[in-house]
């Protein structure tokens, strides 16, 4: 919770970020869900690219269950395999 929480305000000022927040689960308080909004598809790849997103991605080896992603746009819905796609392009 601390990472996210530190995620908040830096995530906040990024290009394109219109929302960043964090919530948590009033039944499962071990459950926490990170809730962004951006302007533009680019303005998220940047950000799954970026120093602060690999943090995030950091803490899953933490967790007492695996992580679940979802990104969804207007047009569609897409998990984990979205983040792999985009983070593969930084290094190559």
């Amino acid at each position: 919770m601390q990472t996210l929480l530190s995620m908040i305000e830096p995530a906040g000022k990024e290009n394109g970020c219109l929302s960043y927040d964090v919530f948590c689960d009033i039944e499962g308080k071990t459950v926490f869900n990170l809730i962004e909004e951006w302007e533009t598809r680019e303005d998220l790849d940047r950000h799954i690219r970026s120093e602060r997103f690999s943090v995030l991605l950091g803490t899953k080896s933490l967790l007492c269950e695996p992580s679940q992603i979802e990104i969804h746009t207007v047009s569609h819905s897409e998990g984990m395999e979205a983040i792999d796609a985009v983070r593969s392009k930084r290094t190559q």
